[in-house]
């Protein structure tokens, strides 16, 4: 595979679908290399990782859009992501960060683990004999985690999954017409129904993560707070799913593994860890040049260069892990860039591992002969990566 090859592949649907000979092939042209109308794109695990926490980069924000698609606030889809922290920089995205990050502490966070537990054991006990893994277990469980920690009714739990679905093509850098209106239509109906969840908190707070927020002593805004209680609800199940259903099938995969992790939960720590790196939940990463970026080797991008960071590539960097297309929880000192890093690390990544590393033990005890039981199918995604369908059984 040539490198245009392999840089085309990227964005076409047998490309994604296994993207890492296409990532060997521009890793080995360079560190980064501009394409595309300009954009660089990021390829080594080194310079991935100092950029990620460089604070000469920015995200692009709400000022950025009104220069390229001045009515974007009209897809209220587009409009819930960008107005949230995932998509504001300094000083804005500090103060809400900062806002965000004391109520969702670790003490709450790692105060979920009994909630897990108990939603992974129900979902499992229902789980019928002959299953969609994602269907039944990758999707119900991080949306009933979520939902608990917003305080969002257990009722409106499947409403939420839909909806919560379809929005999450905006972070994707393509997508269809027909994909940005499901878009527009879920941001609309979560923000009229969040609008009313707040009204309800502040009128009687309860000891969730909306209440918290919806005080006033957060300091946000009432758009700053729809925005991030909509990226809450996104972000808390979307990568989770991801990583839950890609970790089975490693599992099912490597029946050795699951054997040792089914005699030793302890296992788990570094089993999920190399999940995510094996198999990012997102594969990319954009960032903007703030000010004239130093990449080395007297090479210098001007202020406003665009830049794909590649994740995937990142993660499979042989000269950070050695026979990087193995899997193997048992390789030294992993430290996946999965979940970004630096002022934008994500704020729910403890949770996200915190959900796998409960969940996997629990189906290797509850469900001995788990098995696959058909072809799986992974999303047509470039960005958020994960399965569809993963067909099992356990009988």
């Amino acid at each position: 595979m040539d490198f245009e090859t392999a840089l085309t592949s990227l964005f076409s649907a047998e490309g994604r679908r296994d993207p890492y000979p296409a990532y060997d092939v521009l890793r080995s042209t360079a560190p980064a290399f501009p394409a595309l109308d300009g954009r660089w794109f990021v390829t080594t695990h080194a310079l991935t990782s100092r950029l990620l926490r460089d604070p000469g980069l920015r995200v692009s924000d709400a000022a950025d859009y009104d220069t390229f698609w001045p009515d974007w606030r009209d897809n209220r889809g587009v409009a819930s992501i960008v107005e949230s922290m995932l998509m504001t920089n300094p000083p804005d995205h500090t103060r809400i960060r900062r806002a965000a990050a004391a109520t969702f502490t670790a003490r709450r966070v790692a105060g979920l683990r009994d909630v897990i537990t108990e939603q992974a054991t129900e979902l499992i006990e229902q789980m019928p004999e002959r299953a969609d893994f994602v269907t039944t277990f990758a999707y119900p469980l991080p949306i009933a985690v979520i939902c608990a920690l917003l305080g969002v009714p257990d009722a409106d739990r499947t409403w939420f999954r839909r909806h919560a679905a379809d929005l999450t093509v905006v972070l994707e850098p393509i997508s269809t017409e027909e994909e940005m209106e499901r878009a527009d239509l879920a941001g609309r109906e979560l923000e009229d129904y969040f609008t009313g969840l707040i009204a309800e908190r502040q009128k009687s707070p309860r000891e969730d993560l909306t209440s918290d927020l919806a005080s006033a002593d957060s300091g946000l805004t009432g758009a700053e707070l729809l925005a991030n209680l909509v990226l809450l609800l996104v972000a808390g199940f979307e990568t989770t799913t991801n990583l839950l259903g890609t970790g089975t099938k490693l599992l099912l995969d490597h029946p050795a593994h699951a054997d040792r992790l089914r005699a030793d939960p302890e296992q788990a720590v570094a089993f999920v860890e190399e999940t995510l790196r094996y198999d990012s939940p997102v594969q990319m990463a954009t960032r903007t040049t703030g000010q004239v970026l130093d990449l080395g080797d007297g090479l210098e991008l001007p202020t406003g260069t665009d830049l794909m960071l590649l994740l995937g590539s990142a993660n499979r960097d042989p000269d950070r892990y050695p026979d990087p297309h193995r899997f193997d929880p048992d390789r030294p000192n992993i430290q996946p860039v999965s979940f970004g890093g630096g002022a934008h690390y994500c704020l729910g990544a403890p949770l996200a591992r915190l959900e796998a590393q409960v969940a996997f033990p629990l189906l290797l005890t509850m469900l001995p002969h788990l098995a696959p039981a058909g072809e799986p199918v992974l999303r047509d995604r470039l960005v958020l990566r994960g399965y569809a369908e993963l067909p099992v059984t356990w009988g």
